[in-house]
């Protein structure tokens, strides 16, 4: 059942539409023959604020969106002016910058040495599309922006491409995006970068721990290098998009636009989130001014400049819109659709044929019908159809449009802190030791084999690296194997008692020196143990030594004696 609800902070079950202030539109498109089983309308209004003009044309992916919010409690919410909380980023960029009044860093401290800043010499390009940073296509390596965040927060997440032949070929590659564990998009910029735009991926992300990252995936879809131009991280209210469980899944914006503006895209400030609402474009029918609207204080904290415009019809005549534009992934999608009108209209709404909404009243007040999982499948047909004793046609004035994005587990987090000490002592780490170890699956770190969201085996046999061996290794308790040979490792063997399932160490062929932990002999499981060629000193501990089970290698090399007769 669709609902349109004025006064909780959650949709109440059971409610009558038809008793329920119906307000704000939520659109996408649906190709589903039955209603979906998860509906729910918002009821929001919202602050006013300046327009800022489009500093440069982009074409946006998914995105999500979230319930409605009781008028009385709406009305008190903060208006603020300020800059949104932000950290923004300009790839490749070597100095911070002021752009718009904003502050935008330089990349190299969300990453890890990893890319090669480069620029563009294009003319009239706005500052953050002059930069960018290009990443070796090595296929199921992903490169990683680790950024600093409050946990619980809710972040809008905008990544901006724009190619610009960088990579001396005529179309740009086509390469995964990654956010922290989960494959969130496929980047493909070509059909933007033949009209001269830049495209832009935006999504709604709980932070659920102090840091969240961002990653471009190389892959076999083309043989071009991977780029980014800027990344965005945004604090947004609490109220947006809250009928959405964070915890278990993201929002992927698809469309966001107003449906009878024609102007440059609206965004901050009139957006105090940044977020771009984009014009929808030519349409045969009417553009109508809409000037005596007094949206406020809506739940998704819409710009109130969306209101100031609609798509209507002076014929009592149906409207159909194919919105999203696109065609769109079968799955769920969160729908938010924006409504306001001078004059009063009621009317009904379908999405390709199932009723979403029925006797949509839309007053001067303004109203937003939302669904949190409707699902859709390729194109999309919004139907608004006068209801019966209408004496005007139907109007809408924006939607937005996300597709709901199952979140995937995330590499326990006590794996991934000592995995991070690991390579904090290794001199040279795998290069792709960036972002979560174990997900996607096709993106594991270097020598990571994982089991769910753990790490089992860590098999770093013959690369090369130098350092020491951090003994927070010990911390990650489901190993098994461990295979270190043939590096150049120094230092002392850590303590490993606490790998209770471990099976295999070996560490032979490097520089550890000291002497053999004696608390090896403890780790009841152990059944290979390959000391040999290194600088350890002192007795072989006589719990290995009488360890039945265990294959121990000591020699040659190494300046042991046999531990004394028993």
């Amino acid at each position: 059942m669709n609902r349109l609800i004025s006064g909780a902070r959650s949709p109440p079950t059971g409610a009558d539409p038809a008793l329920i202030f119906p307000r704000l539109p939520n659109q996408y498109l649906s190709s589903s023959p039955t209603p979906p089983s998860s509906i729910s309308f918002s009821f929001l209004f919202l602050p006013s604020q300046a327009h800022l003009p489009q500093t440069h044309p982009i074409t946006p992916p998914p995105s999500t969106m979230p319930l409605l919010l009781l008028f009385l409690l709406l009305s008190l919410l903060p208006i603020s002016l300020s800059q949104p909380k932000a950290t923004l980023i300009n790839c490749g960029a070597e100095v911070e910058s002021e752009i718009d009044g904003r502050q935008w860093l330089p990349d190299s401290s969300f990453l890890s040495g990893a890319g090669t800043s480069k620029t563009l010499n294009n003319s009239g390009l706005v500052p953050i599309l002059s930069t960018l940073r290009s990443f070796p296509n090595v296929p199921g390596r992903k490169y990683c922006y680790n950024v600093q965040v409050y946990r619980n927060a809710k972040y809008m997440i905008r990544t901006t491409y724009y190619y610009g032949g960088i990579n001396g070929q005529t179309s740009p590659p086509v390469f995964d995006q990654i956010i922290d564990g989960t494959l969130w998009a496929v980047v493909n910029t070509t059909e933007d970068y033949v009209n001269d735009r830049s495209s832009y991926y935006e999504g709604v992300f709980l932070a659920q721990s102090k840091t969240m990252s961002v990653c471009v995936g190389a892959n076999t879809y083309t043989d071009s290098d991977p780029f980014i131009s800027a990344l965005e991280f945004v604090i947004v209210g609490d109220s947006l998009y809250n009928s959405t469980d964070f915890k278990v899944n993201g929002l992927s914006l698809v469309a966001r636009h107003g449906f009878g503006y024609n102007g440059p895209m609206i965004r901050y400030p009139d957006d105090q989130f940044d977020r771009f609402w984009e014009p929808f474009g030519e349409t045969k029918l009417n553009d109508s001014s809409n000037a005596n609207v007094s949206v406020s204080g809506l739940w998704n904290l819409p710009p109130l400049k969306i209101f100031e415009s609609e798509l209507t019809t002076n014929q009592l005549h149906a409207i159909v819109l194919s919105w999203p534009p696109k065609q769109v992934q079968d799955a769920n999608y969160y729908i938010a659709l924006y409504f306001a009108d001078s004059r009063d209209r009621v009317f009904d709404v379908t999405i390709n044929g199932v009723l979403y909404y029925k006797d949509l009243n839309v007053t001067e007040a303004g109203l937003v019908v939302y669904s949190t999982k409707w699902p859709l499948a390729g194109s999309t047909d919004i139907t608004l159809t006068p209801s019966a004793g209408s004496v005007l046609g139907p109007s809408i004035s924006a939607g937005e449009a996300f597709q709901v994005l199952p979140l995937r587990a995330r590499t326990l987090t006590r794996d991934v802190i000592a995995l991070q000490k690991v390579k904090e002592s290794l001199e040279n780490p795998p290069p792709n030791w960036n972002g979560d170890p174990c997900l996607p699956r096709q993106y594991t770190w270097t020598g990571i084999t994982c089991s769910g969201v753990r790490v089992v085996s860590l098999n770093l046999t013959s690369m090369g690296l130098s350092g020491s061996l951090s003994p927070n290794i010990a911390n990650m308790t489901a190993l098994s194997d461990i295979w270190l040979g043939n590096n150049n490792l120094s230092g002392p063997i850590p303590d490993l008692s606490q790998l209770k399932i471990l099976e295999t160490l070996h560490l032979e062929d490097n520089q550890f020196s000291g002497a053999i932990p004696s608390s090896l002999g403890n780790i009841e499981s152990l059944r290979e143990l390959f000391l040999q060629n290194n600088n350890l000193t002192g007795q072989v501990p006589n719990s290995l030594t009488g360890k039945p089970g265990l294959d121990l290698r000591f020699s040659p090399g190494n300046s042991l004696s046999a531990p004394p007769p028993s």
